[in-house]
């Protein structure tokens, strides 16, 4: 694997359990780590719908990371980029080698 291509630095986001002044069990949005990363475009597209005046847009992207500091990278688990959200649809190892994991993911626009 080419470190040099994992130009990117993405934080890891997760909803964490934390007690709150009641001492009641809530979730609460928390960043978990900062991993290098290469992002790939995939696919983008618009939808529009009939009588609404309202685009929506759907943006696709590869995210590679190493497998060692993303094996705890988990679907319910999103990534910021510069301010940017991206949501994990399903990460994959490929051919099983545990040198990378390729994380799909969908870009939140809003």
């Amino acid at each position: 694997m080419d470190a040099g291509r994992l130009n990117q630095k993405l934080e890891v986001w997760a909803m964490v359990k934390l007690p709150n002044e009641l001492n009641e069990m809530d979730y609460v949005p928390r960043m978990l780590k900062a991993v290098h990363a290469e992002i790939i475009p995939q696919t983008g597209s618009l939808q529009r719908q009939q009588g609404i005046e309202t685009v929506l847009s759907q943006v696709t992207h590869k995210v590679i990371v190493r497998y060692l500091s993303g094996k705890f990278i988990t679907p319910d688990m999103w990534m910021l980029y510069r301010g940017q959200r991206f949501n994990i649809r399903f990460i994959l190892d490929p051919f099983m080698r545990h040198e990378k994991l390729e994380l799909f993911c969908e870009e939140v626009i809003g």
